[in-house]
């Protein structure tokens, strides 16, 4: 089992307990050097995450990874919104995410059905999924079905359309901000 199964297995039940959907769990770096383990989660209802969010999952992860202790060595904890350019992950955002401009990666298949290691980049349109087939629009060639389990990576791009169909984040936990003594800001030098 890899390290990012094996996380996942921890991390996703904590996740959902709390109310919200894991995207993405990845660990970066290598042992004895600098690793940081990334969480990407999202609020069914928005879609993303706000900072009051992300550090209740953070919190909520904190004894349950420390008991399993499933990293070697040090690293850091990242918890983090998928935001509105998100990674496609989930065979269901491709049915979420229908409509939208996607840019992709897909493993060639080989001639006895296996998947090879050479990709192909490419970009789309998502029209959605039918099981574990993800169906694309390609501009200039026309309509696509590729298995599920082709998809390298899958990332949406940031249009217009993207932005109006998201909604926008609660700032209302954001940090605050503070006009610094002998700072200038813009408004005070359009004076």
């Amino acid at each position: 089992m890899s390290l990012n199964t094996t996380l996942e297995a921890i991390i996703a039940p904590i996740v959902a307990d709390l109310g919200f959907a894991l995207v993405r769990v990845q660990m970066n770096g290598r042992a004895g050097g600098s690793q940081t383990l990334q969480i990407m989660a999202e609020d069914p209802v928005t879609g993303q995450l706000t900072i009051a969010q992300c550090s209740a999952i953070s919190r909520a992860l904190d004894e349950p990874l420390e008991a399993a202790d499933p990293i070697e060595g040090e690293y850091s904890l990242e918890v983090s919104s998928p935001g509105t350019d998100r990674l496609l992950t989930r065979l269901a955002d491709w049915a979420r995410w229908a409509g939208h401009e996607v840019r992709l990666k897909l493993a060639a298949a080989a001639e006895d059905g296996t998947i090879s290691r050479k990709t192909t980049a490419m970009k789309a349109v998502i029209i959605g999924h039918e099981g574990d087939m993800v169906h694309l629009d390609m501009p200039g060639t026309g309509k696509m079905n590729v298995p599920f389990g082709q998809i390298v990576s899958a990332k949406l791009v940031l249009t217009n359309k993207l932005i109006a169909a998201t909604r926008p984040l609660d700032m209302g936990d954001a940090d605050e901000m503070i006009d610094e003594p002998g700072i200038e800001t813009d408004a005070e030098n359009d004076n």
